[in-house]
């Protein structure tokens, strides 16, 4: 008997792998109260759904409980309102990470509206890489006739921002549509920020806007490396530290540090004439 051994190739997508090398679909993440919950880059929505009454019943219990249990309702009826646009505008693109009320509340408005009771703020006050408007939202219900500038690059948030001023009827809030450098010269007494660039990096882009006297607030975890120490020898010509404040938010484990640095003296204006000699001189 003559055995014929016939050799068939198979497609490329037809090909079994060995065991060692297959590759098993990740199960779906179980639900905790958020839609794609630990998904890196996926969209998130609250899965929380409440009334107005709801929310300001729940706003008034983290308040009461974290530190601000004498807060005027009609300031926390605004917070209120904020809070629900923003979830609004969760359901169409990631705005924020913070996504449960208890979140918001404390991480957000607490952390906040800590400020004002750590120092006096300057206005018109500036608050650099805002995203979906913090701490500078906030802010401007503590502060409602006050002037405060809200800066933003990434356009949908912009837009967002927009509306958030409309619906909530601020008066004397300006949105800059761009990130700030050291070509932005609008005069202001304050700036302030929860963005995560270095202290360096913040202070040499408002050295052109802030006034003399005015002071650059730097929202910061507890830890902080060599930022200070990397800001005052790149700026300290500019700028000298008047506060670097360690605190927790209240009733919480969340340490935070408030620093503070105060402009001193003004960069040297540029010789544009001279500049231009030198360039023709060759």
């Amino acid at each position: 008997m003559i055995l014929r051994i016939f050799s068939i190739t198979m497609p490329d997508n037809m090909t079994r792998k060995p065991d060692s090398q297959k590759t098993h679909a990740r199960p779906k993440p179980k639900g905790m109260g958020l839609k794609g919950k630990g998904l890196r880059g996926r969209h998130r929505v609250s899965v929380e759904d409440f009334s107005f009454g709801e929310a300001d019943d729940r706003m008034y219990d983290f308040f009461r409980n974290h530190g601000f249990g004498d807060y005027p309702h009609e300031k926390r009826h605004q917070l209120v309102k904020f809070y629900l646009l923003l979830m609004k505008e969760q359901k169409s693109q990631n705005i924020t990470r913070l996504l449960t009320i208890r979140d918001v509340a404390i991480k957000h408005f607490v952390d906040c509206l800590m400020i004002p009771k750590l120092t006096k703020l300057q206005f018109p006050l500036l608050d650099i890489g805002t995203g979906a408007g913090f701490p500078g939202i906030p802010l401007k219900v503590e502060f409602p006739n006050d002037p405060i500038l809200l800066s933003e690059g990434v356009q949908k948030r912009v837009e967002f921002l927009k509306t958030v001023r409309e619906d909530m009827q601020f008066k004397n809030l300006d949105i800059i549509g761009r990130n700030i450098t050291d070509s932005f010269v609008y005069p202001i007494r304050g700036a302030i920020t929860r963005a995560v660039e270095g202290m360096d990096v913040t202070l040499q882009s408002v050295v052109n806007s802030l006034q003399l006297g005015g002071e650059v607030y730097f929202m910061k975890g507890p830890n902080l490396g060599n930022e200070i120490s990397d800001a005052i020898t790149k700026l300290g010509q500019y700028y000298e530290l008047k506060g670097n404040i360690p605190y927790t938010l209240p009733n919480t484990p969340h340490e935070r540090r408030l620093v503070i640095f105060r402009k001193h003296t003004h960069p040297k204006p540029v010789n544009l004439t001279k500049v231009v000699e030198s360039d023709n001189e060759d």
